[in-house]
């Protein structure tokens, strides 16, 4: 199985779950999330995979996301406004991110990548 991992190489969580990656032996297509941000359409499609609400696709604890004051802007946000918010800039995107045939995954929780990727 090979998966699309998007990550921010600087990020803590994001080294985690590659070395976590690289010791279960899953192949994955590396990207970078700022630099090849995802589009509105990569997001919208991600989205409905995943059986998430949208707002876990939010980092949240971003300081874009603090600065813009999003929190409070979003609730008032259709989806398309949102999905195309999140395709500004890569930073607002909650990571890393999973991207397989049938799932994807939000942020590295090890169980649930367990169960997904083993």
């Amino acid at each position: 199985m090979s998966v699309l991992f998007l990550e921010y190489p600087k990020c803590s969580t994001c080294k985690r779950a590659k070395k976590w990656l690289d010791e279960q032996g899953v192949s994955y297509e590396d990207r970078h999330i700022v630099e090849a941000n995802p589009t509105a359409e990569e997001l919208k499609e991600w989205h409905e995979k995943s059986g998430l609400p949208l707002k876990r696709f939010f980092n949240t604890s971003g300081m874009i996301y603090r600065q813009e004051g999003l929190k409070d802007k979003i609730p008032n946000m259709t989806e398309a406004e949102q999905y195309d918010l999140l395709a500004t800039n890569g930073m607002l995107v909650k990571r890393p991110l999973i991207i397989g045939d049938d799932f994807v995954l939000v942020g590295f929780k090890e169980a649930e990548w367990n169960e997904k990727l083993s």
